[in-house]
């Protein structure tokens, strides 16, 4: 069996965790020949395949290192372009891929479903996305790493905002899910976290900084990127054509602060952590998490189980249909155990 590999979406701690377990895993158990597609679906969209052969030696020694070896894009569509779609449906017959193994988030899973279905090329996902956002999924790798650099990085500002009786902002990544900025918000300490799936109440927020203005005399905001003022729209920091994903948030912190300013006797700073929160070597957790998906997606395909995608729930790997999780985004409940939480130890959700 000839097994093509591929990271497709923004870049991930946990990516070359995947990459080894599933290479290593088809080599030893179903003696395959493993080709990784460079730069995701951009790979196979040219007129030669970029590929590279991923043998037992090419994999090895990169466990911990952040990033992927393959390099990754998340522009590319070919769906879009029925010229396109025939050369991609042509490098796959070409290069004699009985199943491709693709890597990455709701936006790649999306991609991998259309093109099993337009080209005829079987697939097996796996989920990545340090946003926690991917549908029947409880726990992304590359997650794990992003809260803990998200936290220091509000330990860190915590103290510059204690000594100079600030308003302090820290913006995470995690678009229309608000998962980052809750986890690294309750871990970091923070005295108000804003998050996509609640609009938040301007004048709210103004009461707790003035009250903290008399005790305190600093406050810690965490805001996720796609978090907006009741009544507003998101922030979209910029517009990508033709893409998965055409809608690039950010730049909410900057709003926010602009709006609580003028209220406030204390100096209001924002933060936006941006693409510091992607990068890095995983943690343990994210080390682990990774391998056991990408051992899982290796018995998938050696037990001809295409169309699926690994995923952790209850606690528990397997799989779900691709098509369950294309299209689709997994934000906090309303009634999620952490929002309850949070509320009864005194954070500020932005509510009245």
């Amino acid at each position: 069996m000839r097994v093509g590999v591929l990271t497709g979406g923004g870049d991930c701690p946990g990516l070359n965790a995947v990459i080894r377990a599933v290479t290593k895993s088809l080599i030893r158990q179903g003696g395959c020949e493993v080709l990784g597609i460079q730069d995701g679906f951009e790979g196979l969209m040219g007129d030669a395949p970029r590929v590279k052969p991923l043998s037992w030696d090419e994999v090895s020694g990169i466990l911990h290192i952040g990033g992927t070896i393959l390099g990754t894009s998340n522009s590319a569509n070919p769906l879009k372009n029925a010229e396109t779609l025939a050369q991609v449906k042509r490098n796959v017959h070409t290069l004699g891929l009985d199943v491709v193994v693709s890597i990455g988030g709701d936006g790649t899973q999306s991609l991998a479903y259309g093109l099993a279905n337009a080209v005829g090329m079987q697939c097996v996902g796996v989920p990545k996305t340090i946003d926690n956002d991917i549908a029947n999924c409880e726990r992304s790798f590359g997650f794990d790493t992003a809260v803990a650099t998200a936290t220091e990085a509000l330990r860190r500002i915590e103290s510059t905002a204690n000594s100079h009786h600030r308003v302090m902002i820290v913006e995470t990544m995690g678009r229309n899910a608000g998962w980052l900025a809750l986890e690294a918000g309750v871990a970091g300490a923070a005295d108000i976290i804003l998050l996509p799936e609640i609009d938040y109440d301007l004048q709210t927020i103004i009461d707790v900084c003035k009250a903290r203005e008399q005790r305190q005399r600093y406050t810690i905001i965490c805001i996720g990127e796609g978090a907006k003022e009741s009544g507003q729209s998101l922030t979209v920091r910029e517009r990508v054509e033709h893409s998965p994903d055409p809608l690039r948030l950010g730049g909410v912190g900057h709003v926010l602060r602009e709006r609580l300013q003028p209220h406030l006797k204390s100096e209001v700073r924002a933060t936006v952590l941006g693409h510091v929160q992607r990068g890095g070597d995983p943690t343990p957790f994210d080390r682990v998490l990774a391998t056991q998906f990408g051992h899982h997606a290796a018995q998938l395909v050696l037990s001809g189980q295409f169309g699926r995608m690994v995923t952790l729930q209850n606690g528990a790997i397997g799989s779900v249909e691709i098509a369950t999780v294309a299209n689709t985004q997994r934000q906090i409940a309303a009634d999620h155990p952490l929002l309850t939480m949070a509320r009864d130890i005194g954070i500020c959700l932005g509510q009245p």
